[in-house]
């Protein structure tokens, strides 16, 4: 189904008798949800936006309409219990692209161009989904994230470099094309359907985060294997005025470091001694983590700026990586003070059941590298210590998960670090997958963190990660908390 000249028209004059986005933000709290096209075409539309008002009360679609991640998008995740609902299968053949039609006139800037989803032929989400959520004023946000194939035409001129001179298969922030990708993606969006708003997520971090393992995850990170080293990145820093030679060199005697902490060889004057003499003697790694964060940040004020030029009223926001709650050399590159000077809210993800096996993974990760000379307990002492919150210890934390106080600490955060203008939507995670053994949501653990982010003066909250993935008795407490 496509939309007429007409149809977009009489949605568009629909959508304008609603208050502006900032004026329903002051009459009410957004409950958020995301969902992807597969489960509309699972179980159909109209059944699926009945359960969301009826069980969770929600009022705002966060449809998953460009990645090429499953993680948003597909149906299940293999090795984990089936939901109650939905086809009880795992999607193997996921591809993954744009879930909308491509409108190709905007995309000549780019070479990254055939992006059309072969997953659901002829089914395009929004098309699909606008009319009826429309009619029971439900609000439409595009949901669309920083992932990609390498098997992608046109991609091999957008890809980063790394270290070592390999082709990544992320994109990097300094090529034109990349940022013109973005810009396109987004204007496709907002011109060609009565969309309430868009949200652009981007789950990365820069070159040193990456070579010391400083996330869930990182203690398979490869340090010679950081990006982005391509020669628009090295034009951006000669610009600056960044020795790109020494930024190398730094940067492999980082890699060397990493690789040497991870194999026990103690250097004469401990880890961190031994890290922060190599940051006083290249200055130029920071150097080149601040480029590659300005490039990041150049993203969100350019999608930003285009899509208010087009419509003014819409809103623009950003998923900010769960990283957040961990790093503290990730934090510190989030400034909320930043963000707001081109968002309108920001979903801060607050997944506190699956937080706690990422957290243990964060601290076991940076325990062998830049934190070695502590053990991964006093690693995850100095984060709690940090980070201001203090939860589990080591052994219980990948089973217990983080708490609701948790999520209402980092709510109240973020609401002190915007100005009233940028709302704050939380991100709660009903049944994101963990391993055997780690935490599970219940609902119990929905109502608790639901109601702690509305406490902490939240302007509404997001169901993570995906509906296709979340266990009915979850979703059924979210309504259950607001009732209280």
């Amino acid at each position: 189904m496509t939309l007429s000249r007409r149809e977009f028209t009489k949605l568009m004059a629909a959508a304008t008798v609603a208050p502006p986005f900032s004026q329903q933000a002051r009459s009410g709290r957004t409950i958020g949800i995301q969902v992807g096209a597969v489960s509309f075409l699972d179980e159909g539309v109209d059944p699926v936006l009945d359960r969301f008002q009826r069980d969770a009360n929600v009022n705002a679609l966060f449809i998953a309409t460009f990645t090429y991640g499953r993680g948003i998008a597909g149906r299940q995740v293999p090795g984990q219990p089936l939901p109650d609902h939905g086809k009880q299968e795992y999607d193997a053949d996921f591809h993954g692209g744009n879930f909308t039609k491509t409108h190709e006139q905007f995309y000549a800037a780019t070479s990254l161009r055939q992006i059309q989803a072969p997953d659901h032929p002829g089914f395009d989400v929004l098309a699909e989904v606008l009319p009826r959520a429309q009619s029971r004023r439900m609000k439409t946000f595009c949901w669309y994230e920083d992932v990609f194939r390498r098997d992608l035409e046109g991609i091999d001129r957008l890809q980063e470099v790394t270290l070592s001179g390999k082709k990544a298969n992320t994109l990097c922030f300094h090529n034109p094309e990349v940022q013109a990708f973005w810009q396109a993606l987004t204007e496709d969006y907002v011109r060609s359907y009565p969309i309430d708003g868009v949200m652009w997520g981007s789950e990365r971090q820069g070159p040193f985060g990456n070579a010391i393992g400083a996330s869930h995850g990182g203690a398979g990170a490869d340090p010679f294997e950081v990006k982005c080293f391509c020669n628009f990145c090295r034009s951006a820093a000669k610009s600056r005025g960044i020795d790109i030679n020494r930024a190398v060199e730094g940067y492999k005697k980082l890699a060397a470091l990493v690789r040497d902490s991870r194999a026990a060889l103690r250097p004469l004057d401990g880890y961190f001694v031994s890290y922060w003499r190599l940051l006083v003697k290249y200055p130029e790694i920071l150097a080149w983590e601040t480029l590659w964060n300005d490039g990041q940040q150049s993203a969100y004020a350019n999608i930003y700026k285009l899509a208010k030029s087009i419509r003014s009223e819409i809103a623009v926001g950003w998923h900010v990586w769960h990283n957040n709650s961990f790093s503290p050399f990730y934090r510190a590159e989030q400034d909320y003070a930043d963000f707001c000077k081109y968002s309108d809210f920001l979903k801060v993800v607050m997944y506190n059941n699956c937080g706690g096996p990422r957290l243990a993974s964060y601290a076991n990760s940076v325990s062998h590298t830049i934190l070695a000379d502590f053990s991964p307990d006093q690693v995850l002492d100095f984060t709690y210590k940090t980070q201001n919150y203090e939860e589990a210890n080591l052994a219980e934390l990948p089973s217990k998960g983080l708490s609701a106080n948790y999520v209402g600490r980092e709510t109240r955060r973020a609401v002190n670090g915007v100005t009233s203008a940028v709302k704050i939507w939380p991100g709660i995670d009903i049944d994101i997958p963990t391993s055997n053994g780690e935490k599970k949501t219940e609902p119990q653990d929905v109502r608790e963190a639901v109601q702690a982010a509305l406490d902490a003066d939240a302007d509404g909250v997001i169901l993570s990660r995906k509906y296709s993935e979340m266990r009915l008795s979850n979703l059924q407490a979210v309504g259950g908390a607001l009732r209280v």
